[in-house]
């Protein structure tokens, strides 16, 4: 079986470490292949009985595709398999793409039973209950290759990566997990875990990033974890992504992170308009954000919110306070500035269809983009957006200040705002730690 990554925030795959894992288990021959990182092989492709695509995210699914062509073309016996959350999302059109079997993202025992020649059964039980194994690294690329953590100080950390959850229990309307864990997660052991964690630290890893949707969905699986890690790793850091209703609703353990190497926690604020929150149904106010804020600087944790900062209710008035509220929060240095262009994404079974001025607004399915297109209905939103996206695209190595600052005057300037007298000082280095793989989708 050759297994497949396209895309990955910069991490090394664990949909493809655990997978293999499983396999190996049962003698299967496995080839892994990142193609961030380099050329799938047409050998690998010739040789492989089976070929599956690990389907994370909508740009992997995306850069996926020309993929299974080439694979259709080099081995046409091949069997094509998709898994992962983007699979089971866009399934009906996989298929039409040539794709035999779809999975959806606790695929490992699946996999297993495809090579079996048996018939997979998540399609009957839902998101399967797995007995997690420690993920099987062999044949991928070193960690040195992968996304590194830049320090305020100048230096760099080589990042490993693992799960300690899969899945959310929360409802979040624009969420692609929310329509196929419905509410559910997956608590992986926590030896589990440590294995997988020493085996990358052994490799040079010496920083972890957790990969679960919200570490604080089980609270106290969290403690255990960070408090092995810290035990066992002293001195080995780590980041993990928390929504803002966890971080109030367990504030207490914000000064356990900080204590056990955290350096930051991203957090999906989306939004600093409570009219957008409460649609997109974040479970959170923009004074909760403006709480959690307070609270990760008292407990000495950086805070890294992401956003989706253009929505079909933005408006340019809303737009600019969002930046007003990053700067007046002095959080620009804390948001990766591709956060500021980001475009919220009606994907293939999205509960954002459940609302009616989504519906009435988007146009057909648009299988180029994996999404429902959506216009807005001030031509002046969309044209900011699209520059905006521009902008940050040619300056992703500059400084994030200086970004920030080209963005909210031509944010200014397009509402018919006069440009500030008075900008901030432009640091000449970043002041909080940060991937420097800052993309999120």
């Amino acid at each position: 079986m050759l297994l497949v990554s396209t895309y990955d925030l910069g991490r090394q795959p664990f949909g493809l470490a655990s997978p293999a894992a499983w396999l190996r288990r049962e003698g299967v021959d496995v080839v892994c292949a990142d193609v961030a990182k380099s050329q799938l092989s047409e050998r690998d492709i010739e040789q492989a009985g089976i070929v599956a695509f690990y389907l994370p995210m909508h740009t992997a699914t995306r850069l996926a595709m020309p993929i299974v062509g080439c694979v259709r073309r080099v081995n046409p016996a091949a069997r094509i398999v998709a898994y992962g959350l983007y699979a089971q999302l866009n399934e009906a059109w996989l298929r039409e793409c040539g794709v035999h079997d779809v999975l959806g993202p606790e695929a490992e025992e699946d996999l297993v039973s495809l090579v079996k020649a048996q018939i997979p059964s998540s399609k009957s039980q839902g998101v399967p209950r797995l007995e997690f194994i420690q993920p099987d690294r062999a044949g991928l690329p070193p960690l040195s290759a992968y996304a590194t953590l830049q320090m305020p100080d100048g230096t760099r950390r080589v990042v490993g990566s693992t799960d300690a959850t899969r899945g959310c229990k929360h409802l979040c309307r624009h969420c692609p997990i929310v329509p196929v864990y419905r509410g559910q997660f997956r608590v992986v052991p926590v030896d589990v875990v440590m294995q997988d964690v020493a085996v990358q630290v052994a490799a040079g890893a010496r920083h972890i990033s957790f990969g679960d949707p919200d570490f604080f969905n089980g609270p106290m699986h969290a403690r255990r974890i960070v408090e092995r890690l810290a035990a066992e790793h002293p001195g080995v850091s780590y980041d993990v992504t928390i929504k803002v209703e966890h971080l109030l609703q367990h504030s207490g353990m914000l000064p356990l992170l900080g204590d056990t190497g955290c350096v930051f926690v991203t957090s999906a604020v989306e939004s600093v308009d409570d009219d957008v929150l409460e649609k997109l149904a974040k479970g959170h106010t923009r004074a909760d954000f403006v709480r959690v804020v307070d609270l990760c600087r008292a407990a000495g944790v950086t805070l890294s919110p992401t956003f989706v900062a253009f929505t079909p209710w933005t408006t340019l008035e809303a737009y600019v306070d969002l930046l007003e509220v990053i700067e007046s929060l002095d959080l620009v240095e804390h948001v990766a500035p591709i956060q500021l262009a980001i475009r919220l994404l009606v994907t293939a079974g999205s509960p954002l269809l459940e609302l009616p001025d989504i519906r009435s607004r988007v146009e057909p399915f648009d299988a180029a983009s994996l999404t429902w297109p959506w216009r807005h209905e001030d031509p002046r939103v969309d044209r900011l957006q699209g520059e905006i996206m521009r902008l940050v695209g040619v300056r992703m190595t500059g400084g994030r200040a200086a970004t920030f600052d080209v963005v909210m005057d031509l944010a200014r300037t397009t509402c018919g705002r006069a440009l500030r007298e008075s900008p901030r000082a432009i640091r000449d280095r970043a002041t909080v730690p940060y991937l420097n793989e800052p993309w999120y989708c």
